[in-house]
């Protein structure tokens, strides 16, 4: 088993990494640049739709959302991260987006307005749920009858070597870890697709479509790879039991094994992902 972060609960994303990915947001938005593109075309928006961004973090798909949908259309971020929510309010307070609203919620049991949404839509932020059918029973309470809903999700750890390589490359020098539940709440919990399907299905969707994707993800160089691999992802919570020379050493050994896969420009890597649309009925 590879090893998860423990990612229950609103204390992890207002703790370290919470802050890491505010303080690293324009690396991890150059590097999830491929998957935004990816998710946000079938996402298919259209002028004056109302939106809700599921797990919006620092806003950058938020603010896509809110430019497509334009001034007759709405789009509302929910996310648990005060540090990431605070960024994301910021930013859009700069680019005088006022279309775009937030809300410091989770999405299990935020009090949504009723058949408000055309689209609910998700990158990497509905894999965390505590109890997911659920969470995904409320946000459908938030769609209109001929809503949709498309979110990306990880497929397993195997299935993504941008992390898969960093992970084995560390693994020899740092303290072994126990095996990961793999249905606990974490970046790969929706990697089965039959569970994914039930989730979905018993919180009431139709006409649920599961694509399997690959897309390329890098950094600029290996600098910006190193600097996203390090701090976000399942390899920090690798590292955090290391000593000093441990952690010295498995970062090293990360460095040489993505500088053997990726070129001078960051390519040469990807993540497996599911791609996932449903409708409300």
């Amino acid at each position: 088993m590879t090893p998860s972060p423990n990612l229950r609960g609103v204390d992890f994303w207002n703790s370290t990494m919470g802050h890491a990915w505010v303080s690293q947001q324009a690396i991890i938005s150059d590097v999830f640049a491929s998957v935004t593109r990816v998710s946000l075309d079938a996402a298919a928006l259209k002028t004056g739709e109302r939106a809700i961004d599921i797990g919006c973090g620092t806003g950058d798909t938020l603010f896509e959302i809110a430019k497509t949908v334009g001034p007759s259309g709405a789009v509302l971020g929910v996310d648990v991260s005060v540090p990431m929510l605070d960024l994301a309010r910021h930013r859009a307070a700069e680019a005088k987006l006022t279309n775009t609203s937030c809300a410091l919620a989770d999405a299990t049991s935020y009090a949504f307005e009723p058949r408000w949404a055309d689209l609910v839509y998700s990158r990497f932020g509905v894999m965390f749920f505590e109890d997911p059918i659920k969470a995904f029973t409320n946000i459908r309470s938030s769609m209109k009858p001929s809503g949709r809903l498309v979110f990306v999700c990880f497929r397993s750890m195997q299935e993504s070597p941008w992390f898969r390589v960093p992970i084995e490359a560390a693994r020899p020098h740092v303290p072994p870890q126990p095996p990961a539940d793999p249905t606990a709440p974490g970046m790969f919990s929706f990697a089965r697709e039959d569970r994914l399907r039930g989730i979905l299905s018993e919180s009431g969707f139709r006409d649920i479509v599961l694509q399997a994707t690959d897309v390329p993800i890098h950094g600029k160089d290996i600098d910006q790879s190193m600097a996203f691999i390090t701090q976000a992802g399942p390899l920090p919570a690798l590292l955090d039991k290391a000593s000093g020379e441990q952690r010295a050493r498995a970062i090293e050994a990360v460095r040489s094994a993505l500088a053997e896969k990726i070129g001078a420009d960051g390519n040469g890597l990807h993540v497996g992902l599911w791609l996932v649309s449903a409708a409300t009925s």
